[in-house]
């Protein structure tokens, strides 16, 4: 949704934007072009090896980019680092890159056999491994159930811990099975492994504790007439976005048995998509990964 994303941020020559996720740098470059020549841009990813790619393909933007292996939760600490004011722009793309689902030692991907991994940044944290051969069977239940939505995730957890009683579980390709014989053979539309891989891949790095923290400080970040533009995979993501969104555009936020208003008494952004954005039709032919996009804008106001 490049097209989409450029539109939304309403890019400036001289404008100053963070792609909180660089991935392989393809909204970064976008970005880049289309605020030439003066436009800069701050790129944040947790994943080490993502910012080597994405340093490489912006080469040609010498002086206008400066690239953190860091978390987008940590744009503050960037902007800090950086000296920058707030920015005129902020992107947040939670998908994760083709580079790292292709790559079968990342774990990411049930159709591939690899390590049961699946951490962005392969420098902290437990893997999905870890958490599958060590959580009860009341933890990977919740899990699948709340960040999955996985209707059969009683069956799943069950299955699960029965099996690594004998045997622990090594591969992605080891779960994907234990999964599918766990699951009634019914008419599905996706691969039954889809949603638990999603539940694992959200659990180990945290994404829904990360994006709420996010949103809770990227009002400072942004400039008076500035754009935030998030795209989402899902709809816990989706509806996180959206809710704060509407927190933000409200001039109180005071629950209703407090006397009067002691919050900052005025709106923050004004929502410019009221109903999420999706990838058009000829994107999605070409690119079937991009058909569960959704993208959410809002503006900055000026307090």
């Amino acid at each position: 949704m490049t097209q989409e994303v450029i539109q939304y941020l309403n890019l400036r020559q001289d404008g100053i934007y963070v792609d909180g996720t660089v991935g392989e740098g393809g909204h970064a470059a976008a970005i880049l072009e289309a605020s030439r020549p003066g436009g800069f841009l701050l790129g944040l990813d947790a994943d080490p090896s993502a910012l080597e790619t994405a340093r490489k393909r912006l080469e040609s933007y010498q002086g206008r980019f400066l690239l953190f292996a860091m978390r987008y939760t940590g744009l503050e600490e960037a902007l800090f680092l950086s000296n920058l004011p707030p920015v005129d722009g902020v992107l947040l793309d939670l998908g994760y890159s083709s580079y790292q689902v292709d790559d079968p030692e990342r774990g990411f991907a049930f159709s591939k056999d690899g390590p049961l991994d699946m951490r962005y940044d392969r420098r902290e944290g437990f893997t999905a491994a870890d958490l599958v051969n060590g959580a009860s069977r009341e933890e990977l239940y919740r899990i699948f159930r709340d960040y999955g939505e996985e209707k059969f995730s009683g069956r799943i957890s069950r299955a699960i811990v029965q099996r690594r009683s004998t045997k622990p579980f090594r591969t992605t390709g080891d779960l994907a099975l234990v999964i599918t014989e766990a699951v009634p053979s019914a008419k599905a539309k996706i691969h039954p492994a889809t949603r638990v891989f999603q539940a694992l891949r959200i659990a180990v790095n945290r994404e829904l504790d990360h994006l709420a923290e996010f949103l809770k400080t990227v009002p400072s970040c942004i400039a008076p007439g500035g754009r935030l533009v998030v795209l989402s995979y899902h709809s816990l993501e989706d509806r996180l976005v959206k809710r704060s969104i509407q927190d933000w555009e409200r001039s109180c936020i005071c629950p209703k048995e407090v006397p009067r208003c002691v919050c900052r008494g005025v709106p923050l952004f004004r929502n410019l998509t009221r109903k999420p954005v999706y990838p058009a039709p000829d994107e999605v032919a070409a690119n079937p990964r991009s058909r569960s996009a959704r993208l959410r804008a809002a503006e900055r106001l000026q307090l």
